[in-house]
């Protein structure tokens, strides 16, 4: 049980986990104010567009009675696509709230990478036989595969 236990204790602490987590908390929280955008900024100038449709009461009665709010209608199985319209409208507006602070996350994290000095080339490790054209390393002077000699080139390449 102990190894168990310290096992578990590894994996919950480890960077990705918690990162993980804050990620999550941050994210509802992210959510909660895109819903509230939505609701309360969207919703009421997409209903002064649309004739200022209520979209909650939007539904079909599957008992065949007609009511004018879901709440008269009490405990009768209805389609509330009204609420789904709702949603669909929430989940397309959060992910363009989304597609922005990414993209603007995405510009602001490359404005830092333009005033980095890029890296300089890494010098050759490898050469390549000119004889059976297999990579070998940059100080060999006979290739492995083929056996052939190089040091000819290795004396040209060092310009002695």
């Amino acid at each position: 049980m102990k190894k168990f236990l310290e096992e578990f204790k590894a994996f919950a602490l480890k960077g990705n986990m918690i990162d993980l987590a804050v990620g999550m908390i941050i994210g509802s929280a992210f959510t909660s104010i895109v819903n509230s955008l939505v609701n309360d900024i969207f919703m009421p100038i997409l209903s002064l567009l649309t004739g200022k449709i209520d979209f909650t009461n939007m539904f079909i009665a599957l008992d065949g009675k007609s009511y004018a709010t879901v709440e008269e209608a009490g405990s009768v199985a209805l389609i509330k696509y009204g609420s789904f319209i709702t949603q669909a409208i929430n989940f397309i507006l959060m992910a363009m709230v989304v597609f922005i602070v990414v993209k603007q996350l995405n510009r602001l994290s490359q404005l830092g990478k333009k005033h980095e000095e890029p890296a300089a080339p890494a010098a050759p490790t490898e050469k390549e036989c000119p004889y059976c054209r297999t990579k070998i390393h940059i100080a060999a002077v006979r290739c492995p595969h083929c056996t052939s000699l190089l040091e000819d080139e290795a004396v040209k390449e060092a310009g002695v």
